[in-house]
This record gives C-alpha cells, structure tokens and sequence, in this order.
C-alpha cells in the first residue's frame, strides 16, 4: 500500500499544470479580497478580515485539492490499471484505502502551503498578529478538513468513468466553493435560501471551526468584551453557524464529527457493493 500511496503522491505532484489548477478556488477569493476588498478596511479591521479570509480558503483548499487527487484513482479506472491491481495482495479494499490516504495528505500539504503563504503575505504587508500557541490545534482542523473533503469526494468519484468529465465538475466546484463557505459573500448578507444552502455544506462548518480558532485572540481585542456586537459580526461573517442560535465551537465540532462517520460509512458500503459486483462478473 506504501508504494502505491507514494506513486500517488508523486505523481499529483509531478502536474503542475493540475496543482494549480487544483488551487484555483482557493486563489481566486484571495486575489479577489486582495485587489477589491482589502483596503475598505481600516488598518485593525483588515487584520481581523484577513484571518477571516484564510479561514475560509483553507476550508475551500482542502475540498478542491482533494477532489484533484482523485483523478489518479479515475484515470486508472479508465486505463483498466484497476483491473490489474485487484488481483495483487493488496486487494479491493487496500487499493481503495491507498486513494483515500493519498488524497489526505495531499489536501493536508496543500493547506499547510497555503496556510505559510497568506500568513506570510498578511504578515508583511498588514504586520497581522498570528497567536502561535493555536498552531498545534489549527493542523489538527487541517487534518479533519482533508479527512472530510476527502471522504465527501471519493463518495463522488465512484460516478466518474473519465478524467475529462471530472475534470469539468472540478473546475464548477473550484468556482462554487468559493460562495458556499462565505469566502466570496459572507453568509449573514445572503437571502435565508443561500444562508440554508450554505448550512448544508459541510466544508461551511469547517471553515466557521478555522475562522473561530483564528480570530478568537482578534475578536476579543476588537469587541473588548462586547458580547451583542461581537455575535451579531460572527453570525453575519459565518465565524459561528446559526441554527437555533449561534453553534458553538464544541457543537460545530460535533456536527463536523457526525457527518465525518455518516460519509465514512456511506463510502464503506458503497464500496462493499461495489467490490460485490466486480466477484460476480
């Protein structure tokens, strides 16, 4: 299994071309924040919207770059290559597990890339303050987000026969992903039927868990304590997920933790029946 997640690996990596493109959702809101939205801010106010925005686009990297990892597991589906490695030692399930360990580091490295490239960025031109002591706890949100993105798109794998077709659909969720963790539009702006379809996605979750560790320290030296101001900005920046009322950082980590086992169980299944069918033929 080591050698096949390793050629994986390599081989994501070896397409430039397909890295970057990978991390064009991710890209885009940065830029889009950077040239038309940055400088609406004043200079307190912009230090807190760019961890805002960096919370966001890791929670949109991990769902593209994952989704672009995949298109090794269907180019081998469409070149037979499967048909040949299910018969090795390793088997159907080693086989499926090799995509899905590949796919998590990948979505895991890419974030931490993304991560050291806007910190480094915010640091030099807005001398953002960055609290260290949450970087153990902000890789753990890296991993689980990989984790998720990763399960959520090998569920939508399966249906894809060619790198052409999934091609397409990773290029439309390259250019959606952007809207439905609020990175483009903040959700507290956005008519109850988007603020519901938002709420629907779990990567929206992620990224509320990403914002919340990031901007804990800034929110409480801008608000100072003010606890309306503060929840009416962190519902209507998607900082905090409002069901009933605003979620917490230990009920959105519950919710991100139920759905994680739900996908992770639908994926088994779908597979079983899956390997099912291919003893029968």
């Amino acid at each position: 299994m080591l050698a096949l997640i390793k050629r994986n690996f390599l081989l994501y990596f070896r397409n430039r071309s397909g890295v970057i493109l990978s991390l064009f959702g991710a890209i885009i809101p940065f830029v889009l924040y950077i040239v038309f939205l940055k400088n609406n801010y004043k200079d307190h106010s912009s230090q807190l919207m760019d961890l805002w925005l960096i919370g966001g686009v890791l929670a949109v990297t991990g769902l593209t770059t994952t989704l672009a990892a995949f298109s090794r597991q269907v180019e081998d589906r469409e070149r037979k290559v499967t048909d040949d490695l299910f018969i090795t030692d390793l088997g159907p399930w080693g086989l499926q597990l090799s995509y899905l360990v590949s796919s998590v580091i990948i979505g895991f490295l890419m974030q931490v890339i993304m991560f050291a490239f806007m910190l480094s960025y915010f640091t030099l031109a807005d001398n953002i303050s960055f609290e260290w002591g949450v970087l153990p706890y902000l890789i753990l949100l890296m991993l689980l987000n990989s984790l998720l993105a990763t399960l959520i798109n090998a569920l939508i794998v399966q249906c894809f026969k060619s790198v052409d077709s999934l091609g397409k659909l990773a290029t439309v969720v390259g250019a959606t992903s952007g809207f439905l963790v609020g990175t483009y539009i903040p959700i507290g702006t956005l008519p109850n039927m988007a603020q519901n379809l938002m709420k629907l996605t779990p990567s929206n979750y992620m990224a509320s868990l990403f914002r919340q560790v990031l901007m804990k320290e800034s929110l409480a030296d801008t608000f100072a304590n003010n606890s309306q101001p503060q929840a009416a900005f962190e519902k209507t920046m998607g900082i905090r997920i409002e069901w009933q009322e605003l979620l917490t950082r230990t009920e959105t980590f519950y919710i991100v933790g139920i759905v994680l086992v739900a996908i992770a169980l639908i994926w088994m299944v779908q597979n079983m029946i899956a390997i099912r069918r291919l003893k029968l033929q």
